[in-house]
């Protein structure tokens, strides 16, 4: 009999630890900001579909917050900040893309000067 009594509390205490709500991602939300906020720095704009989507999964995550909906809000921020990293790869290799192709034009240009076949 003692053992099925302390069987039931455990299973009692187990399904009121599931029950319970996930904590606030606090800090993943700021992460989140972040990212999203060295993206821009970078050079990622509206125009990139990643940043954008970062941008509104933050605020989809904003609102589950004010929800209390941990678990989404988290879920969510996960996302945006990923979407916001994905954004700034972009931007990035954008801007070394080009960086490569400005000395590829500048090393024809010295060439030619210099008489050299292309």
């Amino acid at each position: 009999m003692n053992i099925q009594y302390i069987g039931m509390a455990l299973m009692v205490m187990l399904a009121m630890a599931g029950c319970a709500n996930a904590p606030a991602p606090v800090e993943q939300m700021k992460l989140t900001s972040q990212a999203i906020e060295q993206a821009r720095e970078v050079g990622a704009t509206e125009d990139s579909s990643d940043f954008s989507l970062a941008q509104a999964k933050l605020i989809q995550a904003q609102q589950a917050m004010r929800e209390e909906n941990y678990k989404m809000a988290r879920v969510l921020a996960e996302q945006a900040e990923l979407d916001a990293r994905l954004a700034e790869a972009k931007a990035v290799s954008g801007k070394s893309q080009a960086h490569i192709e400005e000395l590829n034009k500048q090393i024809k240009r010295l060439r030619k000067r210099l008489g050299e076949p292309e």
